[in-house]
C-alpha cells in the first residue's frame, strides 16, 4: 500500500505543480481515504518539498512517522513551525466541502498564504485511477454482476418496488456490499440505490441522477415509492457497488409479464448507444461528442422526448466512477476535456415511457489506451421476473 499511496502522491504533487499549488491540506474523508489509504478526523498536509505530516483527532490509536495527535486545528501551524516549514505561498483547501466555519478556520492558520479552492482540482487528480484503484473497481464490478444474476430469484407476485429492493440490498450485502454510497456534491442523497417501477419513474427528483423516482419519504424523495407490482411494468434496478470502497456502476431492466414493443425498441436502442459510445470510448475524445452522438441516436429512432427522462431529462449520459459514485469527467455537452487512459466511465443511455417505466442499461467500462474495456457483465436484455 505504500507504493500505491506513492504512485497517487506523485500524481497529485505533479498536478499541483502544473497548476503552481505549493501545498494542499486534505480534511474530507474521500480525498483523506485517496491519499493515506484511510480515513481519520483530522488534515492531511503535503507540499512541493516533500513533507507529509497527519494531523489526527480521532482515532487515539493513530501513531507513527509523520502522525501528530492533535485537539484543535490551531496547533497546526505551531508544529509546522516547530518542523521548520514554511507557510506555503499558494495552498489548496476543499473549499467546496468545507462549511464556512471550517474554512475561515483553516484559512486564519495561514495568513501570508493565497488560499486555491480545490475541491475539483482534487477531483480531477482522482479521475485518473491507477492499476492498483482499477483491480478494486474490477473485483466490486464482479460482486455487483453476480448479485445482480439473482434478480429474477428474488421476485414473488404482490410485490411492491420496496419490498424488492429490500430483497436485492440484502443479497447485496451477503456478497460484500459495503452499503456505502458516496456521492459528491451538496444535498445529493440516495441510499443504496433506486428501483424504479411503472409510472414511478416519470416522478421529477430534486437530486442530479439520471432518473427520479418519488421516494419512500419527503426526506428521501429518490427511487422505490411502495408501487404494487403489476403486468405490463418495467423495473429498472440502479443499485451501487460498493464492494471495495471502490464504487462500480450498474443498471438492468426488469419487467412484470410482456411490455409493449415500443418498450423493447427503446431498451435495445439504449444498448446500441452504450455500445456505440463504448466503441468511440478512447484517450482523446471528450465527453460532448460522445453525449451529442447519444442524442443523435435517440433522434434517429424517434426516441428523444423519452431520452434520459420525460417529465425531468438528464443532461448526461454517462459519468466517471471510483470513490464516489460521480467522479469526474461527466458525459455532458459542456464536457471537453479529453479522455484519458486509466479513468474509469459509467454509461447509461436510458429512456422513460409514460405509464411503462423506464428501460435502458448502464455499464461500467476502464479507458484503456486504444478503447475501453467493460468490467460490469449482467445480462443486459430485459428479463421477465414472472418467467420462472
Amino acid at each position: 500500500m505504500t507504493e500505491e499511496l506513492n504512485i497517487r502522491l506523485a500524481r497529485l504533487c505533479n498536478m499541483m505543480k502544473q497548476e503552481k499549488i505549493d501545498a494542499c491540506l486534505i480534511s474530507t474523508n474521500v480525498n483523506l481515504l485517496y491519499t493515506t489509504g484511510r480515513i481519520v478526523l483530522g488534515y492531511y498536509y503535503i507540499d512541493l518539498s516533500g513533507n507529509r505530516l497527519l494531523f489526527v483527532k480521532r482515532p487515539s490509536s493513530q501513531v507513527g512517522e509523520g502522525i501528530f495527535q492533535i485537539r484543535k486545528p490551531e496547533q497546526i501551524g505551531e508544529i509546522l513551525a516547530e518542523k521548520g516549514i514554511s507557510a506555503p505561498s499558494i495552498l489548496l483547501l476543499e473549499g467546496e466541502e468545507l462549511p464556512q466555519s471550517e474554512w475561515v478556520r483553516l484559512v486564519s492558520l495561514f495568513p501570508h498564504s493565497s488560499i486555491f479552492n480545490g475541491s475539483n482540482f482534487l477531483r480531477k487528480v482522482r479521475a485518473v485511477k491507477t492499476a492498483y484503484e482499477q483491480v478494486l473497481l474490477k473485483e466490486s464490478a464482479k460482486r455487483h454482476s453476480e448479485a445482480y444474476s439473482e434478480i429474477p430469484s428474488l421476485y414473488h407476485s404482490g410485490m411492491t418496488d420496496r419490498t424488492l429492493s429490500i430483497e436485492i440490498e440484502r443479497t447485496m450485502r451477503l456478497h460484500g456490499n459495503l452499503g456505502l454510497f458516496r456521492i459528491y456534491g451538496a444535498s445529493m442523497e440516495i441510499y443504496f440505490g433506486s428501483v424504479l417501477a411503472g409510472k414511478n419513474a416519470s416522478e421529477p427528483s430534486p437530486f442530479d441522477f439520471a432518473l427520479g423516482g418519488a421516494g419512500p419519504d419527503p426526506s428521501l424523495p429518490i427511487g422505490a415509492n411502495g408501487t404494487l407490482l403489476e403486468e405490463g411494468m418495467a423495473v429498472m434496478v440502479d443499485m451501487c457497488g460498493n464492494f471495495t470502497g471502490y464504487l462500480s456502476d450498474q443498471t438492468r431492466t426488469f419487467s412484470i409479464g410482456r411490455l409493449p414493443e415500443k418498450a423493447y425498441e427503446a431498451h435495445n436502442v439504449a444498448i446500441e448507444i452504450r455500445d456505440t459510445l463504448a466503441a468511440m470510448c478512447k484517450p482523446g475524445v471528450t465527453g460532448d461528442a460522445l453525449y451529442e452522438r447519444s442524442l443523435a441516436i435517440a433522434k434517429q429512432h424517434g426516441l428523444t422526448d423519452y431520452f434520459m427522462g420525460d417529465a425531468q431529462k438528464a443532461k448526461f449520459v454517462g459519468h466517471g466512477v471510483g470513490l464516489v459514485i460521480n467522479e469526474l469527467p461527466v458525459l455532458t455537452s459542456r464536457s471537453y476535456d479529453p479522455l484519458e487512459e486509466g479513468m474509469v466511465l459509467a454509461l447509461e443511455p436510458k429512456f422513460v415511457l409514460p405509464d411503462v417505466g423506464a428501460v435502458g442499461v448502464e455499464d461500467t467500462y476502464i479507458v484503456t489506451a486504444h478503447g475501453v474495456e467493460r468490467i460490469t457483465t449482467a445480462e443486459d436484455s430485459i428479463i421477465d421476473l414472472t418467467a420462472r
